[in-house]
């Protein structure tokens, strides 16, 4: 049977996603009793978690809740650069992927001060701007170039333009949304969390910022 891309990258993200979760489960230590606050995600990650968790979703519309895992799921509207709860109202906040999606800098900055204020702890994880290739378009280098350039390459390249002209029109909002952050930026916008790098062939994958 021959795989598509698209099967082979479910896999690598399957693994990875898994991987990840695994270390924020040794990381954080969650218990049932912990109120998690997931700002932008979906129920994906919570598969590869091994307790009975209490998880919140937060996004801009309310997403569907379509897996069967031993986690207890809530999903509400909110906007993640104002977030209507009260200081330290969750005992973890989690993000994974985000933070890169919610627009400038002065916007990411509005997001990294509302999941500190509201968090006890922390896990807040993004792609790191270092790494050669750009997970979103799948070309290598081309989020170091200026947008207009990068704009023409990933809409002829990559490789998630083809199907429909709704992938097209996709990949076209996302070269304008999509601001990597680098390990320097990370650190400026979490000054109370450490940095955890997550690396592939020794080169930094992707930072998490972590308050325990």
């Amino acid at each position: 049977m021959k795989l598509s891309h698209e099967v082979l990258l479910y896999s690598l993200f399957r693994f990875t996603r898994g991987r990840r979760m695994r270390r924020f489960e040794q990381e954080l230590k969650p218990s049932s009793s912990d109120r998690i606050l997931d700002v932008g995600g979906g129920c994906f990650n919570w598969q590869f978690v091994s307790l009975p968790l209490r998880v919140t979703l937060l996004n801009l519309y309310k997403c569907p809740i379509d897996l069967d895992a031993p986690v207890t799921f809530e999903s509400v509207e909110g906007d993640a650069t104002d977030l209507a709860y009260e200081d330290a109202s969750y005992e973890i906040v989690f993000s994974n992927s985000v933070i890169e999606h919610v627009g400038d800098v002065n916007a990411q900055r509005r997001f990294a001060d509302e999941l500190r204020r509201v968090g006890q702890t922390l896990w807040v994880q993004t792609p790191a701007k270092e790494f050669f290739l750009e997970p979103h378009f799948l070309l290598p280098f081309v989020h170091w170039l200026p947008v207009t350039l990068r704009r023409w390459l990933v809409l002829r390249l990559s490789p998630r333009r083809f199907g429909t002209k709704a992938n097209v029109e996709h990949l076209r909002e996302l070269v304008d949304e999509v601001r990597l952050l680098s390990k320097q930026e990370m650190r400026d916008m979490f000054p109370d969390c450490r940095i955890v790098t997550e690396r592939f062939l020794l080169m930094p994958k992707a930072y998490i910022a972590v308050r325990d």
